[in-house]
């Protein structure tokens, strides 16, 4: 695939980081503002979700200027989704404190992160290196 190509899907995937998290942060601060999502509210999750969403668009932007971080921010954002993750799975009851559409939403979460760092890492690699920024 030709860098421009490349070039143009890490593009797409930076601004779907950045959209994802500005959405995590409207809802998640509408939940935390009182608004009611229809579904028991697990405070931790909520308030992990709604810091990550500004993680979500700080990696989104180092993504978009190609910035050697971008990668390794993708990475931590995966990681830290998927230790949420297997925490709300490990204490989720049908009746506990974590609703079912919480797990289905952290699954969705990690699943695109790791997509996400994906393409991130693929993007990067395929310009070769030396043409990326540094900054």
């Amino acid at each position: 695939m030709n860098p421009n190509t490349r070039r143009t899907l890490g593009r797409i995937a930076a601004a779907v980081a950045v959209l994802f998290g500005l959405v995590t942060l409207v809802a998640g601060g509408r939940v935390l503002l009182g608004a009611d999502p229809g579904y028991r509210v697990f405070m931790p999750l909520l308030v992990f979700n709604t810091a990550m969403g500004l993680a979500y668009v700080a990696v989104g932007v180092l993504a978009w200027r190609r910035h050697r971080l971008a990668v390794p921010g993708a990475a931590a954002i995966a990681l830290a989704n998927l230790a949420m993750l297997a925490f709300i799975g490990f204490v989720y009851q049908p009746d506990g404190p974590v609703a079912r559409q919480s797990l289905g939403a952290m699954s969705f979460r990690t699943a695109v992160w790791v997509l996400l760092l994906l393409v991130f890492r693929w993007t990067r690699n395929g310009s070769g290196g030396a043409s990326a920024p540094r900054s």
